[in-house]
């Protein structure tokens, strides 16, 4: 068994105390014992409109943000996943982008966002860019594979779908979940059916008030929320068991009766 943390709290436009906040959070799931630390979506920088602060908050991988969440796992001795506005070549965009980091601090999987919240009268493409259809990137802690996505791709059950078939048992989910009318309950609703569908732990990192609608939880296979947060800062945590997993396939083998297949759009 590994033992998971969601840590929540609003990121700010200060980036060193965004990362020292991180550090708190990181050492206090630690402590507890957690071997991951999951963060939020856009971890490293936030401003309460998607503008130009954006664009010149990013970093290149391998900027001062990134590592200093290297440092951070390293001294800790946990993985880290955490969302960053990572610098493209494209000068009017960023991606936005989620690192894992083991407790070598070495960066040991990366997810772009590939679906961008150009919804609820947000447009997150006019200073974003999508990230490409690979193949999905995870990374093991223990013998338990983690996957990654980001926020507004929970509402596409596709995306958690092709991480499974790449192996994940846990998917790790930071978010900046947008408060709003049912906004809240779209948020636990769609991040539980992604646990139930696929049969697999979903390790839901979110902003808390004001910028997101808080709500962090760990999600066993059968759509349990094994640990979770309100509105405020914090962490929780919760173990995730392989054997856990095994058994409610065994329960439900939903993954080895599907009769269809996920591909991309073309």
């Amino acid at each position: 068994m590994v033992q998971v943390a969601v840590a929540q709290f609003a990121p700010g436009v200060d980036k060193d105390e965004n990362l020292a906040t991180i550090g708190k959070l990181a050492g206090e799931a630690a402590g507890r014992g957690a071997a991951v630390v999951v963060f939020p979506e856009f971890a490293m920088f936030t401003a309460p409109k998607l503008d130009q602060r954006f664009l010149d908050s990013a970093e290149p991988l391998g900027g001062p943000f990134t590592t200093g969440l290297a440092e951070l796992a390293a001294r800790l001795g946990v993985h880290v996943v955490a969302g960053v506005n990572e610098r493209l070549d494209d000068p009017g965009r960023i991606s936005n982008t989620l690192l894992a980091i083991d407790p070598g601090g070495d960066v040991v999987a990366e997810y772009r966002k590939l679906h961008l919240y150009d919804a609820f009268g947000y447009k997150e493409s006019d200073v974003v860019r999508p990230g490409g259809i690979g193949e999905p990137e995870t990374f093991k802690v223990e013998g338990v594979t983690f996957g990654m996505q980001t926020c507004y791709d929970v509402r596409f059950p596709e995306v958690t779908r092709r991480i499974v078939d790449a192996g994940a048992d846990v998917l790790a989910l930071p978010a900046d979940w947008v408060p709003g009318p049912l906004k809240e309950d779209h948020w636990r609703t769609l991040v539980r059916a992604r646990a139930i569908e696929n049969t697999v732990y979903v390790a839901a990192a979110g902003q808390c008030a004001p910028t997101g609608a808080g709500n962090s939880m760990v999600v066993d296979p059968m759509g349990v929320v094994a640990a979770g947060l309100g509105d405020g800062t914090g962490v929780a945590s919760a173990e995730v068991s392989p054997e856990r997993i095994a058994a409610v396939r065994k329960t439900n083998p939903a993954l080895s009766l599907r009769r269809f297949t996920v591909a991309p759009v073309r």
